[in-house]
């Protein structure tokens, strides 16, 4: 359906909110062609982050409509959200790292007083080995995490702000208005 008028009231209210916060400098937001199987309505955000240790960060916001619901959403409003972050062979070996990804977005939606029900995810971390021509780099270690929830409100700007902080925490961002100091090096110690 191409007309405004066709589309439900609470789906666009929803999709505005959902954009209205702004995204901070080191994060990348985009708009992208929702999947359209998952729901009657979709609406679907891209972002892209890179912390000061050069921690690459993707991930998605799939917001969905079913002016009917579905049994397992306790509401008409879903939201998905996908991040996928490279990390280092010490933190995928350590027996926490799954929590620790799941603290990202758990946090995130209690730190921005974001109302939801409904909670749920996964958090897998795979590593992989290459060899032959394409060795480089010899292992690379990687964290997934999918989790979904019902916003109790249709204003999801909360929703927006916890989905940029769980970035902001994969991508190991300080805080805002926070700067990270380089390491200093001895030469340029002596010249301070």
């Amino acid at each position: 359906m191409t007309e405004m008028s066709a589309i439900p009231m609470v789906f666009r209210d929803a999709v505005e909110t959902l954009k209205s916060p702004p995204p901070r400098r080191e994060i990348e937001l985009s708009e992208i062609r929702p999947p359209k199987r998952l729901a009657p309505w979709t609406h679907a955000l891209a972002a892209e982050a890179s912390g000061p240790e050069g921690t690459a960060v993707t991930a998605r916001l799939v917001l969905l409509h079913d002016p009917d619901g579905q049994p397992s959403w306790d509401g008409v409003l879903r939201l998905v959200a996908y991040l996928r972050t490279d990390v280092g062979s010490d933190l995928a070996s350590d027996p926490g790292v799954a929590e620790l990804g799941w603290s990202w977005l758990a946090r995130a939606l209690h730190s921005c007083r974001a109302e939801y029900t409904a909670l749920g995810g996964t958090v897998t971390v795979t590593s992989s080995a290459r060899f032959g021509e394409i060795a480089e780099p010899a292992q690379e270690h990687e964290l997934e995490l999918r989790g979904s929830w019902t916003p109790s409100e249709t204003d999801l700007s909360a929703h927006a702000r916890a989905f940029q902080e769980m970035i902001t925490a994969a991508a190991g961002l300080p805080p805002v208005g926070v700067s990270v100091l380089g390491n200093r090096t001895p030469e340029r110690r002596r010249h301070v």
